[in-house]
């Protein structure tokens, strides 16, 4: 296409974007019109490979966009395609609308849910180490960042990670507008600096000068797509926020500010003469015999029918090793999976799987922040991605976390060394709030399992799951309870101890379930009858069993290694609300510190001898 009709198109995609933000009567205007010729070369100059009949098609080149708040531009681009018509951008951020403030998936050329700065990149990864390393495709993945979130760690641990795994079939684009929400961005036009920075971590970078010069432009993205050197690809484009209109352009204090009628009006009266009916096709991508023989085969991949195990555990064993098993085991039924690790793996036990299927496995390094979105990106192309750190580490990966379930992605995260007994590490290694910022994500799964046998079983589970699921392992060994013939579906529990004469329940998990079995042992020598539950799956919580417990015992007890706020015993508490019964949690409640496990399980009042003492407290209240 010649790029006088190009410069129609941008056109045409500045009149939506003025026209929709204006109607929605808030948007982000000025940052989608400073990429709009970025957007325009791409997707109609013949760049962009995409069967907009079929979004699923496995071998459509991908874009994220990272400034999501720049999604009128978004949505006008499909507009232009033929995707969506002019009543349907006049719906924008309307509640029954599927075109969000920010995109999500409900829109379905979305391949992402964006808007918290630093994370498309992340996801571009995981997208792209499919294309290169498992599915082995020739599409590639186009990532539009903002120059504000070039700041943000997280693009700094994903440009590292990309450069490690060479990937080539990644290209970035940073539109370099100079303007910030408040101000001016840290580097402002200072392009040449973040050539430096990028080239810095192994890049290949491309400055386009003018970022709205669509012969500049084309020659950008034709470099990055034939220059093939292992090396992935950024382009840095000097642009001009609100570009196209005067009176925007370049200005402060416009970010997240739309135009009001009259604005508006004087507005399109600069543009001039715009082609509303101009619809231009995305350019088909490659389906040659040889690509339709490998998404054949993707499509058809199967797993064996194999016996969910073959490992009879019978010595004790901490969770996070037979976590490592179990990982060998699931695949050969889920050849789809993919597992990655922050370079714990020899903690976290999942060196077992990299030693035994290094194709599938990727090492993240300490980035949690980018494994994340990493394994998001996975998900998003048909994978199984299970992850693992420390329990205590996913805390700085809380936002990608937090951000992935708007795309309905099925990551499973596991946690491990989780709790005070983790011993003498100390306190800013013990992972104490995991299970609350888990259980606070919507539809997600928790569990947690208290030995091998079912730790091994869950991971099963998590596998057959779609959805968030994390799972807490521990560091110490723990003795086997169960045998190989017990199974754990997700939301279920074990009534490990239960009578007639049962006074009060005790609900644990992990760790504080092998103490209140201790515990129980030594009140039924001195007469007590007391109920004890394996509450495994904390999230969610079997409300059958607890009901049942509440109703035939005086009180329950919560035993957990991890913070009073947000854990078992609030998940407990949630469930039986609606119950007149007396509910007591045992939790780590003092400040920890280094020591050894017993002496910490102690010291927290959640060991074997505090749920003796609060079971004979309450007996004497209550019995």
């Amino acid at each position: 296409m010649k790029n006088t009709k190009l410069k129609d198109v941008a056109n045409l995609l500045r009149y939506y974007i003025l026209l929709m933000t204006t109607k929605a009567g808030s948007g982000h205007p000025t940052s989608s019109l400073s990429s709009v010729e970025l957007i325009t070369a791409l997707f109609f100059g013949g760049h962009f490979h995409y069967d907009v009949s079929d979004p699923d098609f496995l071998n459509n080149d991908r874009f994220i966009l990272s400034k999501g708040h720049a999604s009128p531009l978004f949505y006008a681009l499909w507009a232009v395609a033929g995707e969506i018509s002019e009543e349907e951008l006049l719906q924008y951020r309307k509640f029954d609308s599927v075109l969000e403030g920010h995109p999500t998936k409900r829109f379905k050329h979305t391949e992402v849910a964006t808007g918290s700065l630093g994370q498309g990149l992340s996801v571009g990864i995981g997208m792209a180490l499919n294309a290169k390393y498992l599915d082995k495709l020739s599409y590639k993945t186009y990532v539009l960042l903002g120059d504000s979130e070039m700041v943000e760690g997280s693009n700094w641990e994903a440009i590292q990670v990309a450069s490690h795994y060479k990937l080539d079939n990644l290209i970035g684009m940073i539109d370099v507008n100079r303007l910030g929400q408040s101000g001016p961005t840290m580097l402002g036009y200072d392009i040449e600096s973040y050539e430096k920075r990028v080239q810095s971590f192994g890049w290949d970078t491309y400055i386009i000068h003018d970022g709205h010069n669509l012969d500049e432009i084309d020659k950008a993205y034709s470099w990055a797509n034939e220059n093939k050197n292992e090396k992935p690809k950024m382009l840095i484009a000097k642009t001009i926020k609100g570009k196209g209109i005067s009176f925007l352009e370049d200005k402060e204090g416009w970010h997240g500010k739309v135009l009001n009628e009259t604005e508006l009006s004087n507005a399109l009266e600069e543009l001039g003469k715009v082609e509303k009916k101009l619809r231009v096709e995305i350019a088909k991508p490659e389906e040659t015999e040889e690509i339709r023989v490998k998404i054949e085969k993707i499509k058809n991949q199967k797993g064996s029918e194999i016996e969910e195990t073959d490992m009879e555990y019978t010595k004790p064993l901490a969770t996070r090793k037979a976590y490592g098993h179990a990982l060998v085991e699931v695949f050969p039924k889920y050849p789809n999976m993919v597992v990655l690790d922050a370079e714990v793996s020899n903690s976290t036990y999942s060196e077992t799987f990299k030693e035994k299927y290094p194709d599938n496995f990727f090492e993240m390094f300490i980035a949690e922040q980018n494994m994340v979105g990493v394994a998001a990106g996975l998900y998003l192309r048909g994978k199984i991605p299970f992850v693992s750190t420390f329990a205590s580490f996913f805390t700085r990966a809380a936002d990608q976390i937090r951000v992935s379930q708007y795309s309905d992605v099925g990551v499973n995260f596991i946690g491990s060394h989780a709790g005070v007994s983790i011993g003498e590490d100390g306190p800013t290694q013990m992972g104490l709030e995991d299970v609350g910022m888990f259980r606070s994500l919507l539809n997600s799964v928790v569990l947690y399992p208290c030995d091998s046998v079912s730790c091994e079983k869950l991971v099963f589970e998590m596998a057959k799951h779609t959805g968030i699921c994390y799972l807490r392992t521990t560091r110490m060994d723990t003795p086997v309870i169960y045998d190989s013939e017990e199974e754990f579906p997700i939301g279920g529990s074990k009534i490990l101890k239960e009578s007639k004469n049962d006074q009060v329940t005790i609900v644990a998990a992990g760790v504080t379930l092998h103490e209140s079995l201790k515990a129980y042992e030594i009140l039924k020598k001195e007469g007590i009858s007391v109920r004890l539950i394996d509450a495994y799956c904390v999230k969610p919580i079997d409300g059958k069993t607890l009901q049942k417990a509440a109703k035939e015992t005086k009180a329950i007890i919560t035993v957990e290694d991890h913070f009073s706020e947000g854990g078992l015993g609030d998940a407990v508490l949630e469930r039986l609300s609606d119950v007149c019964i007396p509910i007591y949690k045992l939790a780590v409640n003092k400040m920890p510190r280094s020591g050894t496990p017993q002496k910490l399980l102690s010291y927290e009042e959640i060991s074997s001898g505090a749920i003796v003492e609060r079971v004979k407290l309450l007996m004497k209240e209550y019995g």
